[in-house]
């Protein structure tokens, strides 16, 4: 069977989480449904034929069904959905690297469409669009309220066509963003050197990511032979197929499980191994991580952590530590179920579910980031869902806090500082060997201590 790891976002690319096809005939052995099922079923059949004859205007029955269907699975968790015909092509389409969009992952919450983050070389990312930024309305039409995949509908298109999004970004008023449909040919693995260490970007996983890894790196051990180190750049990678993830970790894995995940069945484990042989020869590592790390992406993030086969350096991950199979029904005919069967663990038995990875070395990318650090619990993550997952009891995630290492003042905006540290954690050798920079200031101290003073000074004198 074939598994995904889903990120529990439709768009234009679907990433992170987990797909297996499960046979009508197993379905039908199922344990028969209570009498109250068949009560509540009755119900929904009442108000179906209420709507249909009441409503003010005509409605489509198959439209009102596949809505039922789609609230019923989100009411779960937010990576259980369901897939009409039409997603659930969309999807397959997606899984195999090339599909026409704007290049866009996106969720919903609260009825409120979110960019969880615009993918490389793609009209959403060349036209500066961010995580966390909010569709407001598609070619002036409100998609506020809708499902996620109504909202991603108006947005899909013919290669060519022109689409405006009204776009609502923190501290900005609402403004209009044209972007141009093409058809999007994702290269998810792309290599480059730079001085003594390769640099290999993984944008997400398809079918064809562990074969454009490894043909990246063997051309950047031919243009520099002498190599003395990788850094595997995850920052905003949303996930994709589990397979795909096994096969990322296995190249730089000798042996040892990479990832196990775990059914309501405590029996229901099943365990994904390393194969001896590393493609780099044992060079030194370090992977890069960000908010935007998640799923099947956090599971080679932690696969090579806990091997100790690489250190990590960023920011703590999204905290997608969940599975899904996709069912198709009637072999697709009817669409799909995306449901949540499923917990994935590290090698260290580690869920991370809502917690995400945290790095070995926290890095903010920018001063501005290391500020929404220290202002905001959780950002936008995993935990950040009403409904998401518990995480494993006794665990959360790490609150508003000051991160370790910011940009200095004077560091050069147009250089990656996150990926600068990487590479002198590979100079020295360690994360503990690493010169460490002055802490940045305690910024939200320091606006709590500012509010009182303005408390202060705007309170009027007790009378004596």
């Amino acid at each position: 069977m074939k598994k995904y790891l889903l990120i529990g976002v439709s768009a234009f690319v679907l990433g992170a989480g987990s797909m297996a096809y499960v046979s009508q005939h197993a379905l039908a052995a199922a344990t028969p449904p209570k009498a109250n099922t068949y009560r509540m079923l009755g119900l929904f059949g009442d108000v179906l034929d209420i709507v249909e004859r009441q409503y003010v205007t005509p409605v489509d029955d198959t439209k009102l069904i596949h809505a039922a269907l789609d609230g019923m699975l989100t009411s779960l968790d937010p990576h259980s959905n369901y897939l009409d015909p039409e997603g659930f092509d969309d999807m397959r389409d997606q899984t195999r690297g090339e599909y026409g969009g704007l290049g866009l992952e996106v969720t919903t919450e609260d009825g409120v469409v979110k960019i969880i983050s615009p993918i490389d070389d793609t009209p959403a990312s060349r036209a500066g669009l961010k995580p966390g930024d909010f569709i407001n309305a598609v070619n002036g039409d409100s998609v506020l309220g809708l499902s996620v995949n109504d909202a991603v509908k108006q947005m899909r298109g013919k290669p060519g066509e022109a689409v405006t999004l009204t776009i609502a970004r923190e501290k900005s008023d609402p403004f209009d963003v044209k972007l141009m449909r093409e058809v999007i040919k994702q290269k998810t693995a792309v290599g480059k050197v730079d001085g003594d260490y390769g640099v290999l970007r993984l944008s997400g996983f398809d079918e064809k990511t562990t074969d454009e890894a490894t043909q990246a790196i063997n051309d950047m051990k031919a243009k520099n032979p002498h190599m003395k180190g990788l850094v595997l750049d995850l920052r905003r990678n949303p996930g994709g197929l589990l397979d795909q993830a096994v096969g990322i970790s296995d190249l730089f894995l000798e042996s040892g499980e990479i990832v196990s995940q775990r059914g309501r069945d405590p029996h229901d484990v099943e365990r994904y191994n390393a194969r001896p042989g590393d493609i780099t020869g044992g060079l030194p590592m370090v992977v890069l991580i960000d908010s935007g790390t998640a799923s099947a992406a956090e599971i080679v993030a932690g696969a090579l952590q806990d091997h100790k086969r690489a250190a990590v350096v960023g920011l703590t991950s999204f905290g997608k530590g969940s599975v899904q199979t996709v069912i198709p029904l009637r072999g697709g005919l009817d669409g799909a179920l995306k449901l949540t069967t499923a917990r994935y663990y590290t090698p260290s038995g580690r869920s991370i579910q809502k917690t995400g990875i945290e790095p070995d070395l926290e890095v903010a990318a920018t001063r501005e980031e290391a500020q929404e650090v220290a202002n905001r619990a959780f950002g936008f993550s995993e935990a950040s869902f009403k409904n998401a997952l518990n995480a494993d009891e006794g665990k959360t995630r790490k609150g508003a806090h000051t991160p370790a290492e910011e940009p200095p003042e004077g560091f050069d905006a147009k250089k990656d500082f996150q990926l600068t540290r990487a590479e002198d954690v590979l100079k020295y050798g360690s994360v503990a060997a690493t010169p460490k920079l002055p802490v940045p200031t305690a910024r939200l101290a320091s606006i709590l201590a500012k509010s009182k003073v303005a408390e202060v000074k705007t309170a009027k004198p007790e009378p004596k």
